[in-house]
């Protein structure tokens, strides 16, 4: 099975999988975005990995990064379409070790160490805080629903002082289901106790953005790296490269 066919499969999920969300939909009036949900690289900014993974092997970090960054997604996806669930943290480690084994980099222990632990020390984007603040300040609900592992968001959250601004972290380790499948994006749903439509999530992956569209929230896709949206057959999302159009999405609705 290919990456397009893990993104399909993953993302469209199946007709029984989106039976069980338990959303009332709205008829005939479109409900006000009241909550946001944000994906966890959505906040946190990811590129000080790839300054680790430089330092740590000299010319050879951006390959590194490449091919760690699409095998812990790949992981995530197959263990979910397997069943075979595990952390994130735990498929983060497991794909750093194909990454090196593939580019026959040795991996000490004191090396893994270290770039599992730059996931747990992520900054905010450098407009973040000053949009949640906005947001917060709009009365606007708001909750983590990530793939991270509880230790990385609640890790990330305390070194950044930003926890004030969110009351719920939606680990998929709640459902036993990484995102895109349908049971993750659930989990705001129930947490907020609100109509699909009145959720808006905010992405940071592609993939992600098709995913959390097909399930019914209003998608706002921070697009930082530039890339084309997936050909997943998944509705539109407002696509910015950052967090500033934000407040101004969730007020037009």
């Amino acid at each position: 099975m290919n990456r397009r066919a893990f993104l399909n499969a993953a993302a469209l999920g199946t007709a029984a999988s989106l039976a069980r969300g338990n959303a009332v939909r709205s008829s005939g009036t479109r409900n006000r975005i009241v909550a946001v949900a944000f994906d966890g690289f959505a906040i946190f900014d990811p590129r000080p990995v790839g300054a680790v993974a430089e330092a740590l092997f000299p010319g050879k970090g951006a390959d590194l990064m490449s091919i760690w960054r699409t095998r812990q997604f790949e992981y995530s996806w197959l263990r979910t379409l397997t069943g075979n669930y595990v952390n994130f943290l735990q498929v983060t480690r497991d794909a750093l070790t194909f990454a090196c084994a593939s580019l026959q980099l040795e991996l000490r222990a004191a090396s893994r160490a270290r770039l599992l632990q730059a996931f747990l020390q992520l900054q905010p984007w450098p407009d973040a805080r000053m949009t949640l603040q906005r947001l917060h300040a709009a009365g606007v609900r708001m909750a983590f629903l990530s793939n991270f592992t509880a230790q990385m968001l609640d890790a990330n959250i305390e070194a950044s002082g930003i926890g004030e601004f969110f009351e719920a972290r939606l680990s998929t380790d709640r459902v036993a289901a990484f995102k895109p499948d349908p049971r993750s994006y659930q989990m705001a749903v129930d947490h907020f106790g609100l109509p699909r439509e009145a959720i808006a999530f905010v992405a940071f992956g592609g993939w992600d953005a098709a995913g959390a569209s097909r399930f019914g929230f209003p998608v706002y896709w921070s697009n930082r790296l530039s890339q084309p949206p997936e050909e997943l057959g998944a509705a539109g999302a407002r696509v910015e490269t950052g967090l500033d159009s934000l407040p101004a999405f969730v007020a037009a609705h």
